[in-house]
């Protein structure tokens, strides 16, 4: 693959973000442009491992050929490592974004050095494909006549829409929002993913003759709803990609108190008001001189993070329950596991140049929230816990803070979607259904993504609504 001796003779250079206190000033991308030049050096160290787990169980969940196009950017071929990449995965230019990079903590280089750039190098050709046209719109020659039905507009939902309707099917897909998108849309802000990019790739999807319906809430009762038994009588099959939306509540004394908000909420709203009208609108939760605290230590607490501080908050705390992960990977998470290590993410850089301190607070469980006598939030109460999650005895604090943003995560699903579909839950009260099978109880009925598999990533979600899509063909054949 590409130069042999690559991985010995260079060292990773990853691409860096924007400087810390320039991008705070804005809700623009943190990335800054692509260098061609150390991309291909970036792409020269991916090794002929002979068995690439990069691309294993437990690397890649959609299975991306990466040595393949690796060697294709060290050739300098970049259309040809393109279509390399969009043979498995639907939304590179998503991923390239958002994505953790699971497939670098399972690349055998990283064993004994630090892994290959794969997120920088997916990313770059990606745009580059945006840039030159390569993205092209991709009708099915035929229709088969069949149609279905799916709920949410996610990355489950949208790959598996995609999926479904080169097969030739007719794919609608309903949206409770105002914009199609689910979580890429209104849950990641636009400094890791910008709207643009989502909106190209729903308007190519358009034009490949998919049906998108937005403001439509399956199932619930406002006026512009649609009943599921209305969709199960006018589609051959319904696909549930609803994600996982019951946000981990903080059931504490006084969680009554005005400033407490979960961070979807906080999040989503700031989107929407940023595109309907650049925030002058004011319909969003303002963290502007306010004393925060993010309850919650995984990206949707980092996004919060983020976006306070472009708001321009007067302080910024953010809690874990969790300890402090090790530098390097401990005894129990060997490769090619995903390191379970102490990363600093944007928010958390952009936090300390401000403020001149990481923001995390380890170890801590909050016992109390705080209000004043007009119900207005003041703060909260917390104790530190050890590795078993019990209380320090002693070790009460209290933090000032006007507002709280809950990141704790999703419990699944809400139900009022399938009341009537007589859809079997597991015990995690997510819908249930094999993975790679996706069928629910209800043979009509199948399910993918965090709705399914509970809360997780992008790019999971990705592999669910592509495997959904393959079992629904099955169904039909």
């Amino acid at each position: 693959m590409g130069k042999a001796t690559g991985f010995k003779e260079f060292k990773r250079v990853v691409e860096p973000y924007r400087p810390a206190k320039e991008r705070v000033l804005d809700f623009k991308e943190i990335y800054t442009e692509h260098d061609e030049n150390n991309l291909g050096t970036q792409a020269s160290r991916c090794m002929d491992c002979g068995v690439p787990f990069c691309q294993s169980n437990e690397g890649c969940p959609v299975y991306n050929l990466i040595p393949e196009w690796n060697d294709l950017v060290y050739q300098n071929r970049w259309e040809e490592a393109f279509e390399r990449l969009i043979k498995t995965n639907n939304f590179p230019e998503i991923t390239g974004r958002v994505c953790p990079a699971v497939c670098e903590g399972a690349c055998v280089l990283g064993i004994t050095e630090t892994p290959v750039a794969i997120k920088n190098l997916e990313c770059a050709i990606s745009d580059k494909g945006l840039e030159n046209g390569w993205f092209k719109a991709a009708p099915p020659k035929n229709r088969t006549g069949k149609k279905v039905a799916i709920i949410g507009s996610g990355p489950a939902g949208l790959s598996a829409a995609q999926e479904l309707n080169y097969a030739g099917h007719n794919v609608s897909v309903y949206e409770r929002d105002d914009r199609i998108g689910g979580l890429m849309m209104y849950g990641i802000p636009n400094m890791k993913l910008e709207k643009s990019i989502l909106e190209f790739r729903i308007d190519l999807m358009e034009k490949e003759g998919i049906s998108f319906f937005t403001n439509t809430d399956v199932g619930s009762n406002k006026d512009s709803s649609v009943s599921v038994e209305e969709l199960s009588k006018n589609n051959d099959v319904i696909l549930l990609a609803t994600g996982a939306t019951q946000p981990r509540d903080l059931p504490i004394p006084n969680r009554d108190a005005d400033g407490i908000h979960f961070a979807m909420d906080f999040l989503r709203a700031n989107t929407k008001s940023l595109l309907d009208s650049n925030h002058e609108d004011q319909n969003y939760i303002n963290a502007k001189d306010k004393d925060v605290i993010v309850i919650g230590g995984g990206d949707t607490g980092t996004d919060c993070i983020g976006t306070a501080l472009r708001h321009g908050c007067k302080s910024l705390t953010n809690f874990e329950i969790l300890p402090q992960p090790p530098v390097e990977r401990a005894e129990d998470n060997p490769w090619p596991l995903f390191p379970k290590t102490y990363k600093v993410d944007y928010g958390h850089e952009e936090s300390k140049e401000l403020f001149g301190s990481d923001p995390r607070e380890f170890s801590i469980s909050g016992k109390e929230f705080l209000k004043d006598s007009e119900g207005n939030l003041k703060g909260i109460v917390t104790v530190e816990v050890d590795s078993s999650f019990k209380e320090v005895s002693g070790s009460e604090k209290e933090w000032k803070a006007d507002l709280i943003l809950l990141a704790m995560g999703f419990l699944g699903p809400e139900d009022y979607v399938v009341k009537n579909l007589k859809v079997n839950l597991d015990e995690r009260s997510n819908y249930k259904a094999e993975h790679n099978i996706h069928v629910t109880s209800n043979p009509k009925v199948f399910a993918a993504g965090d709705c399914r598999r509970g809360q997780s990533l992008v790019v999971w979600a990705i592999n669910e609504g592509r495997a959904a899509a393959r079992e629904i063909n099955n169904f039909f054949s």
